[in-house]
């Protein structure tokens, strides 16, 4: 990753990495990742609040599995956002009644309409902390008001490192717990809940992780 390149190259950099990390991970993520209680529960607390066919977009969708899957069983009109290819196939597969674009959430504008609910699971820490609060001002744009937002980090206190996720390089960045309380509510979200979890990967290949899950509501800012 070169350093004197301009911001919008860097970004193109960026993007370009992940989404090569993506393809070549495919469907090896479900495999090393198969059980998803936290992200499950998350689902469930959306699915509760919300009216059969509400718009809900799931940023960073992946494969589809668990929570684009869990949404569209549960009646709602579910889009979802990837910027690998490969796993926007795999969604297509998983969720045939969802629609998938190859976007990515920094690009997210009102094209798309205006949601019910978003969630990002595990799909920021791909981002520098500065293009976190880029992403967040986003989500928050497209929500509705009093819209619901679901969001997972690991918790670690890393800003943009270089890191080998199941055996392919990506950078990720994390947040300690009361710092990313700090960060979603200065983009303009009230935390109505918390759900820590010690999770450990099906695979040598990706170490154990503390998951937080915060469940919000958007505010009126």
């Amino acid at each position: 990753m070169t350093t004197d390149s301009g911001p919008d190259n860097l970004r193109r950099e960026y993007r370009a990495l992940h989404a090569d990390a993506f393809n070549r991970i495919g469907g090896r993520y479900d495999e090393a990742f198969p059980r998803k209680e936290g992200q499950i529960a998350a689902g469930e607390w959306m699915i509760k609040q919300l009216k059969p066919g509400s718009r809900v977009l799931d940023v960073g969708c992946g494969t589809g599995s668990p929570t684009a899957e869990q949404l569209a069983d549960a009646g709602c009109e579910v889009t979802g956002i990837d910027i690998s290819p490969v796993m926007l196939q795999l969604a297509r597969k998983n969720v045939p009644v969802g629609t998938f674009f190859e976007l990515d959430v920094l690009d997210l504008n009102g094209s798309l309409g205006i949601y019910d609910a978003v969630t990002a699971f595990f799909s920021l820490l791909m981002l520098p902390r500065a293009e976190i609060v880029t992403a967040l001002a986003k989500v928050h744009a497209v929500l509705a008001p009093d819209g619901l937002f679901s969001l997972s980090m690991v918790e670690l206190d890393l800003d943009d490192i270089p890191f080998q996720f199941l055996g392919v390089p990506v950078r990720v960045t994390g947040y300690l717990r009361d710092e990313l309380h700090e960060v979603v509510k200065a983009a303009g979200f009230t935390v109505l809940s918390e759900n820590r979890v010690s999770y450990a990967p099906a695979t040598t290949l990706a170490p154990p992780e503390i998951q937080l899950f915060l469940n919000c509501r958007r505010d009126y800012v």
